[in-house]
């Protein structure tokens, strides 16, 4: 009866936490299809006519596709440089098994971003990066490049040291054993690294607000256009919130198989 009934409770408690972590989700999408004035109405409306006039206010009068454009090349070009830094850097501590370098890169993490906002741009405003995809890019890896080391660390740890020492005795050197040898072996660990990284650049606001231009200017931070004083565009900033949220949601889907044997792996190695 037991073993009956187990399966059965795991199934609803599942069910329940999946409810109460989708359904804010949920709400956004069906808001974005609302009558701006269904949008905050009270009690909510749960059936309505759905239309697409939040959409075609939020592409046909803003330049929010050209800013979805900037959000993918900022946040796809941080994850690259993060993960050519990281990788590397990972498998030299985890070799080395040294721990201070991922201590101290994991400061630049904790530390509240604003602690870099005015260095950072002063100095891009020195160099005349200020508002280029460049001082976005470059301060964004700050993001993902902890986040990357710290994600791939318990792969290497456990990657056997023989894959690399047989190698080197066949003649391999420095680059060559990573990307042969060992980057075969911790893939599970780079389609992680990869995919959180990105989601962390697409969705951080503080440094794209602050350095980025007229042109530069990325998805999240254009969304907030809709958000005025005194009054909200509730209806298109739904919009605008489910376009966002809809490129992390179908990467992750499209590799979820792999990203899940690799938070296994990370969590029993780690």
């Amino acid at each position: 009866m037991n073993k009956t009934r187990s399966p059965l409770l795991v199934k609803t408690v599942f069910g329940i936490g999946s409810l109460f972590f989708l359904s804010p989700i949920l709400w956004m999408a069906l808001s974005s299809f609302k009558d701006p004035l269904e949008v905050t109405a009270y009690p909510p409306v749960l059936f309505f006519s759905p239309t697409l006039e939040n959409y075609k206010e939020l592409f046909a009068t803003t330049d929010f596709l050209h800013n979805t454009w900037n959000s993918f090349v900022v946040a796809g070009a941080s994850t690259l440089l993060g993960l050519i830094i990281a990788t590397p850097a990972a498998f030299a501590i985890s070799w080395h098994r040294m721990t201070w370098p991922a201590t101290v890169s994991l400061f630049a993490r904790m530390a509240p971003g604003t602690l870099f906002l005015l260095p950072w741009f002063i100095m891009f405003s020195k160099l005349g990066m200020s508002g280029g995809f460049a001082a976005l890019i470059l301060a964004h890896t700050v993001i993902t490049v902890p986040l990357a080391l710290w994600i791939l660390l318990p792969y290497f740890d456990g990657m056997p040291r023989e894959v690399v020492e047989s190698g080197q005795i066949d003649g391999c050197h420095g680059f060559t054993i990573l990307i042969r040898l060992v980057i075969p072996i911790i893939y599970p660990g780079l389609v992680v690294a990869t995919i959180m990284s990105f989601v962390f650049s697409w969705n951080y606001f503080l440094f794209a607000l602050a350095l980025s231009g007229f042109d530069t200017k990325t998805a999240i931070v254009a969304s907030f256009n809709f958000i005025g004083e005194g009054t909200t565009n509730w209806g298109a900033l739904m919009a605008a919130a489910t376009v966002i949220a809809l490129p992390p949601l179908v990467l992750t889907f499209m590799v979820q198989r792999w990203l899940v044997a690799g938070l296994s792996f990370g969590a029993v190695k780690g």
